[in-house]
C-alpha cells in the first residue's frame, strides 16, 4: 500500500513509490541407547554420567541465556533501556515491554524513549498499511488511534479522498472497501527493521523498513497477491502521554532477490492469512 499524509498514492496497486528459544532433538528411546552390546543405563561409569549431566547442564544454560528478557518483564526499567541501544546489535531485542495495552486493534502505552518510539513506529507502520485502511469506518478508529488530535480530522479527509468508489474499484472492490464473493482482499505488513533518526524532546523521526503481502486472493482475481518491499518514514509526537502519528510517508526498497519458493494457490494464501494472527512489534 502507498499512502501518505501528502496524499500521495502511486500507481494502480495498494503500494507505491510514494507515499530464542532452542529446540534440542534427543535421540528415540525404544529400547537401549547403547544398542543390544552394551551395558544398560544403570550399568554406567560415573565418567559417563559426569559427561552427560554436565551436557544437559550446558544446554539448559543456553536455552536460558537465549530466553533472557523474551518475556518483557525484565527488571530493568524502560526508562533505563534506551540508554544500551546505542551498543546493541540491530536486529537484538532490549527485553522491555513494548506497550502497556492496547487502544482498539492498535498497541498503545509506549514509553516515552527511543526503544519506544520505534516500538510505536512500527505498530503503526502495520496499521496504516492494512486491508481495514480501506474500509471507512475501520479507517476512521485507526486514525483516531493512531494521529495526534490535531492531525485527526485532516488525516480523514485525506484518505477518504484518497481511497475513494473509482481507487477502490482498481482493487476490485465495492465503495466500501469490500472483496466481491468468494475472493479475499489481503494488505499484511510485517515491519523488518527499525531506525530512529531523531529523537528531540516531544518529537522523533524515524524509519520502517518493510515488506508485506497485498492483492486479491480468488480463482477469478485479476490483481493476485504479491510481496513488497518498502520504508516508511514517520513523525511521531508525544501526546496525551503517548507516541502518536504527526506525519508520514513511504517509499520502495531496499527489495532483496526474489528466492526460488514455490507459488501457492490463492486458497491457501487466503486461509493463511485468516488462520495466523499478527503480533505486536518491538524494539
Amino acid at each position: 500500500m502507498s499512502l501518505s499524509d501528502d496524499g500521495g498514492y502511486g500507481g494502480d496497486g495498494h503500494r507505491g513509490s510514494e507515499t530464542g528459544q532452542t529446540r534440542t532433538r534427543l535421540p528415540d528411546n525404544d529400547g537401549d541407547i547403547y544398542g543390544s552390546g552394551r551395558r544398560p543405563r544403570a550399568g554406567m561409569s560415573s565418567r559417563n554420567l559426569v559427561t552427560i549431566v554436565g551436557v544437559i547442564v550446558l544446554l539448559l544454560a543456553a536455552i536460558a541465556f537465549a530466553n533472557r528478557g523474551g518475556s518483557g518483564n525484565s527488571e530493568t526499567p524502560a526508562g533505563d533501556s534506551a540508554k544500551d541501544t546505542d551498543h546493541a546489535q540491530p536486529t537484538a531485542p532490549t527485553g522491555a515491554k513494548p506497550a502497556t495495552g492496547k487502544n482498539g486493534g492498535i498497541a498503545a502505552g509506549f514509553a516515552k524513549t527511543e526503544q519506544g518510539a520505534q516500538s510505536a513506529a512500527a505498530n503503526y507502520a502495520v496499521a496504516l498499511v492494512s486491508a481495514n485502511i480501506l474500509k471507512s469506518n475501520e479507517r476512521h478508529s485507526i486514525v483516531k488511534q493512531a494521529f495526534v488530535p490535531a492531525k485527526v480530522e485532516e488525516m480523514q479527509g485525506k484518505l477518504d479522498a484518497a481511497y475513494s468508489t473509482a481507487f477502490l474499484k482498481k482493487l476490485g472492490l465495492d465503495a466500501n472497501g469490500n472483496a466481491a464473493q468468494g475472493m479475499t482482499y489481503i494488505s499484511r505488513t510485517v515491519p523488518i527493521g527499525t531506525k530512529l533518526v531523531k529523537l528531540t524532546g516531544d518529537t522523533a523521526s524515524l524509519e520502517v523498513w518493510c515488506t508485506g503481502l497485498f492483492g486479491t486472493a480468488g480463482a477469478k482475481s485479476t490483481t493476485p497477491v504479491t510481496s513488497d518491499w518498502f520504508t516508511m518514514q514517520l513523525q511521531l509526537k508525544w501526546a496525551s502521554g503517548d507516541w502518536k502519528v504527526e506525519g508520514f510517508s513511504q517509499q520502495d526498497g531496499p527489495a532483496p532477490v526474489n528466492g526460488d519458493n514455490k507459488t501457492s494457490g490463492a486458497d491457501q494464501i487466503a486461509k493463511a492469512v485468516e488462520q495466523y494472527g499478527g503480533f505486536t512489534y518491538a524494539r
